[in-house]
Parts: C-alpha cells; structure tokens; sequence
C-alpha cells in the first residue's frame, strides 16, 4: 500500500512511525512532513491546508489510502472531498469535524444528550460579556477562577484559565474586541472552571462502534507546576492512573457511548479518531473538549504503546467493521517531553541548528519525534514552537520518565525550554 500522511507536527511523525511499520505499507508520502519524517517518507511540498492540491496528488500517485493528522484540513472538508472522488481517507467528515471546530456546537450538544460538563453560556458581542462577568462578581463576591474559551480552532491556544475577573475581563477583550484569534473568537464561551486532575481519552470510531485506546495525561501549561499560559501541550505519559482509578468501562458507558448515540442522533456519522479530553471532578468525570483527530502530544505515548497494526485498524474504521478488529496494547508506560523554542506560546526565533537528536535516539526505548523541524543543508533547524518530542518507553512510569529526561539532556537547541515535572502526577497517585 502507499500511503499519505498529511501535516507536519509530532502527531504526524508518530503516526508516519506507527504506519512504517506495517508490513502492508511499501511507501509513505508526508504533506508536507519535517524533517523527522524525511527518514520515513517521501516529503511532498503541499500545505496540509491545500484540499484541491493533495486531492491531485493523491490521484496522480494512485495512494491508496490518506491519513489526515491536524484539525485545520479536517474542518476544510478534506474527507469529503476525497471521498466524492472515490478515494480512501481516514478522518472525519467536515460535518463529523464541527464537534472540535465549533466548541459552542460542542457545549450546546453535551447539554441537549445530558453528557457531563461545565455550565457555560456563549457570546457574541463583548458588552454583553462583560456584563454578565460582572453579574457574576456581585453575586459570588471575589469570583472563582473561569475559562474564556474561543468557540473556533486556534492551535490549542484559545482557551484562558482565569484567575479572577480581571483576567477574564481581559481574555473577552482580546478575543471579542482585538480579534486575537480572528473569526474564530467572534463567538466565546465563559464557563465554570472545573476542579480536579485531566486526562486525555482517544477513541477509535467506525460510525457504529467507539472503541478507546489507552489513557494519557497532557501538561497544558508552558511551566513546571501547571503554571504560565495554555499550549498545545508540553508533554505527555500513558496510561493515566486516575483513569485506572475511575475505571474504562465506567467512561464508556457514561461519556464515550452517549457521545456517538448524541451524534448519531443528530444524523453526524462520525469515522476516525475522536478525542476526549476529561476533567475528573469530585463528581466524577466531566468533559473539557473534543478533538476529532489524534491529540498532540498525546500520540507521541499511546501510538508507542499500539500493538496492532494501526493500518487495519484505520480500514476496519472506513469500512465500518472495527468491532472485528482486536486492540492489543503493551503493557510499558510511556512518556513524551516536549522541547520548545524560547517564548513559546508566544513569539519565538526559528531557523536555530538543533544538536544531539542521534545521541538521544541511540539510547534504548528512546524516539524523538520532530514537531517544529526542516532540514537546512546538512543541519536539522527549528521551525515551530514545539520543536521535538522525547518518548521513552520503560517498564514502570518512573523508569521511563527517567530515560526520557536522560535523553532531554542529550539535546540541545540555543532557547530550548521544556518542563521538568512531566508525569508526576502519575507517581503521587500510584505512591
């Protein structure tokens, strides 16, 4: 088979990893890939945003089955339209993608299925928010912390904790006035800040089956101590022991199978990936968000872990038969440290030579996963603000956040910044 894997980020590098190894694969493709996927694939200069361009390659190659990485294409349509010309393409449909696209259609959809979740009311015009802030303080005095969230995509940053009015005052500002995240803040979504740990669930879906994978914890914030602004993710490990603790099956029957009867219900065939992120509350279990794609970083540890080879899982998916697809999961615990540029997730330099990727790699249960790289001559550059993931696989969490930090070490990129506490919430709770 050949395949095409479009994006260019972590998530993309995983999974071009994950697919090399299937023994039905004899060629991948990355549009436009980086530099990490450059030993895997055929690097292929398409935007990952450039529906009509990829579809014409695809034809011309004869691929014979695309894997769609980020949101941004997603909501373009992009399974619709390869679809329309009789190609195969694993991701949801641009009607299915709304559900992340759209986190006011999220919300409205939660409460309409009496699926767990914060109360929140949505906005549009920036007196209106800030009235209503302000009715909030009278009420409850010094006011509790909040989230201003954007309704539309804004790579992982439109989402504001706030510690206090001010803060939310000044997050309504910059989304509904300055216009920060452009058409994708013209609508926001001021909800109760949840309380309690996160984890991040990723589901198989066929349409008619949702099957999960193995739990994973993101690090949101830039800093040690969940401290600093929202990112795209700063790290990662799998499995997630207050998961364990609630239990799988309990998820499932509670959050997972409302979710696909809520979409079914309203005439949304969904076929992909379907990503969970959960808040575990002293009330148990309430939904943050969905992604409706692979998470980033959350990948880089649960595709390590997959056993079974992800290409038949992706066509049972398609052909809607994934019931029949046995999921086989090692049994190691993973852990991802991501290693971003200075001023990361605001501006940062790019073109900065990156060294030590080969002497980490070297090391056993070692795979670093580029994010934000290209090739310049003969030196592997920075060119995002999530550069590398370092993903360790050991036999307990301790060892492989160990040799995850013993490989971090090896790196070195003039700015580099990374968190040093990535998966210690899994050793408070499993002491």
């Amino acid at each position: 088979m050949k395949i095409l894997v479009v994006g260019s980020g972590g998530r993309e590098h995983a999974l071009v990893w994950k697919i090399s190894q299937s023994p039905k694969v004899t060629k991948i493709y990355a549009a436009p890939g980086n530099a990490g996927m450059a030993a895997l694939a055929e690097l292929v200069d398409i935007s990952a945003e450039d529906v009509e361009e990829l579809k014409k390659f695809v034809l011309k190659n004869k691929i014979d089955l695309t894997v769609v990485g980020p949101e941004a294409p997603l909501s373009l349509g992009i399974v619709d339209e390869f679809e329309k010309a009789g190609l195969r393409v694993f991701g949801p449909s641009e009607k299915a993608a709304f559900l992340e696209g759209s986190k006011v259609f999220a919300k409205q959809l939660m409460i309409k299925y009496s699926i767990p979740t914060a109360q929140a009311k949505v906005f549009d015009d920036y007196n209106d928010a800030i009235e209503h802030l302000e009715e909030m303080e009278v009420k409850h005095g010094l006011i509790q912390k909040m989230v201003v969230k954007a309704d539309g995509l804004a790579a992982g940053k439109g989402v504001v904790v706030c510690e206090n009015i001010d803060d939310a005052e000044d997050a309504v500002d910059q989304m509904l006035r300055k216009e920060v995240f452009g058409e994708a803040g013209s609508q926001v979504l001021i909800e109760e800040c949840l309380e309690g740990e996160e984890a991040s669930i990723l589901a198989f879906v066929d349409g008619k089956t949702i099957v999960p994978m193995v739990a994973s914890q993101d690090h949101k914030r830039i800093f040690d101590g969940d401290k600093g602004p929202n990112t795209g993710g700063m790290g990662a490990y799998s499995p997630a022991p207050v998961v364990e603790e609630y239990g799988m099956a309990k998820i499932q029957k509670e959050i997972l199978d409302p979710v696909l009867n809520a979409l079914n219900k309203e005439d949304i065939k969904y076929k992909g990936v379907l990503y969970v992120g959960l808040m575990f509350t002293k009330d148990g279990p309430k939904v943050l968000e969905f992604n409706c794609r692979f998470g980033d970083p959350e990948t880089q540890v649960v595709l390590p872990r997959l056993e079974t080879d992800l290409i038949d899982i992706m066509e049972a998916i398609i052909d809607e038969c994934l019931s029949q697809v046995k999921l086989e999961w090692s049994s190691k615990p993973a852990v991802c440290v991501v290693l971003a540029s200075e001023g990361y997730p605001g501006s940062y330099r790019k073109g900065i030579p990156i060294h030590g990727i080969n002497l980490a790699e070297a090391l056993d249960g070692i795979t670093v996963f580029h994010a934000g790289t290209k090739l310049a001559k003969e030196d592997v550059v920075t060119t995002g603000g999530r550069v590398l993931g370092v993903t360790a696989l050991g036999d307990t969490i301790n060892t492989a956040i160990t040799k995850a930090y013993k490989a971090v070490k090896l790196i070195s990129f003039d700015g580099m910044q990374y968190r040093n506490d990535i998966g210690q919430k899994a050793l408070r709770r499993l002491k």
